[in-house]
């Protein structure tokens, strides 16, 4: 396996970069204050190529591979956590989703404008009495001619008020359990589709989060995604997509902890000396360090798996539970070495201390993944190959 970043990743890198420092960071501080999420960002995001980076080219997307993918999501989550969830979501969970399981009638109609980022796709699964329990959801979905008519409820969604395509995950068949569950694509303007941002978040404020509401909403029999009783299976592989944002996010988080806990050391004097000398403090520096390594080795292989098109449910598992452990102790350390002003929003820490905890909760806590490790060390838990898994990466235009 090769660490060096291609030409093309590394540009990709220093792009983002740029992008971070001059259109997100100097405005966080007040958009984190308003919980304001500004949706000309993700304008901007599609105008480099950021929303479809992964997507092979002949869907309107960049053809990049699943590291560079990785690699944006880090250097987003550096700016702010809020806008490396926009991608998470629009690409990680519902635009690879499309690109693993929909037809080529659904690609074209919703995956090519949304890997140009003319349109984009949010993922309806968790509802307020189904969040790791997938099974206790209760949106049903019924026949009714060519339709299905969908009702339900679903909570915690990202780019709620601001997406315009949705994965919804419904019951067609409540008696099969996790084998009645269908998968659909939704789009905003349906009839009965209504949304609800939620506020007083501890962090993400900035993000666009909040409630959807299905009445009596008429989807077309053509918008299944997959096959009938696939949904969760769906759901699952999705969510494969989606932890694995989370985790590259998390290295960005630990970055941004490190180069704000490194400069306030540089600054900083105690003792007639820069606390940048003190040894407790280098232990968590060094932490922080060997924290973003370590994450990103995990994220990086997970990444490889994806490019030759193999299952990777362990890996990113993996690198998603201890990535998301080390970012939040990243930021409770770079609270604890900027002192009483860390416990202020004059500078970021206190930010990236709060945006931290999230992480550590969706797409999979931190004990749900701690047990599906265990199992899979004691062999009560063996993954099977996908029916339809990603494709591997070079992208071929078939």
């Amino acid at each position: 396996m090769n660490f060096e970043l291609t030409d093309e990743q590394y540009m990709l890198r220093k792009t983002a970069r740029q992008f971070v420092d001059k259109e997100i960071i100097p405005y966080m501080k007040e958009w984190d204050e308003q919980g304001y999420f500004d949706p000309v960002l993700t304008d901007k995001l599609a105008e480099l190529g950021f929303m479809g980076v992964c997507i092979p080219e002949h869907y309107g997307g960049g053809g990049m591979d699943y590291n560079s993918l990785a690699i944006l999501c880090e250097e987003l989550e550096r700016g702010d956590t809020a806008f490396r969830t926009a991608v998470s979501v629009h690409t990680g969970l519902n635009s690879l989703t499309l690109l693993q399981w929909g037809t080529e009638q659904q690609k074209q109609k919703y995956l090519v404008p949304q890997a140009k980022g003319e349109q984009i796709g949010a993922f309806g699964l968790t509802e307020p009495s189904a969040g790791s329990d997938v099974a206790s959801l209760r949106t049903t979905a019924k026949h009714d001619g060519n339709d299905y008519i969908l009702n339900g409820q679903k909570t915690w969604i990202s780019l709620c008020d601001t997406a315009d395509n949705f994965l919804i995950f419904a019951y067609t068949n409540k008696e099969e359990k996790h084998h009645g569950i269908s998968a659909f694509i939704v789009e905003r303007n349906f009839k009965g589709f209504s949304s609800k941002a939620i506020k007083g978040k501890l962090g993400i404020r900035s993000g666009n989060t909040g409630e959807i509401f299905l009445d009596n909403v008429r989807v077309p029999k053509e918008n299944l995604l997959g096959k009938e009783g696939e949904g969760f299976k769906i759901a699952m592989s999705a969510l494969d997509n989606g932890r694995f944002t989370v985790a590259a996010g998390a290295c960005g988080l630990i970055m941004a902890c490190l180069e704000a806990s490194v400069q306030y050391c540089h600054d900083r004097e105690t003792f007639g000396k820069p606390i940048g000398k003190h040894q407790l403090v280098q232990q968590m520096l060094a932490k922080m360090e060997a924290g973003l390594q370590m994450s990103r080795l995990l994220v990086f292989r997970a990444g490889e798996l994806k490019n030759k098109g193999k299952r990777n449910t362990r890996e990113t598992s993996l690198a998603k539970w201890q990535a998301c452990d080390f970012a939040n102790q990243a930021a409770n350390d770079a609270v604890q070495i900027h002192g009483a002003y860390g416990y202020s929003n004059e500078y970021p820490v206190e930010r990236y201390l709060r945006n931290s905890k999230a992480p550590v909760i969706y797409e999979g806590t931190r004990e749900i993944h701690t047990v599906m490790q265990a199992e899979y060390v004691l062999g009560y838990r063996q993954d099977k190959e996908l029916n339809k898994m990603l494709p591997s990466w070079p992208f071929s235009n078939s």
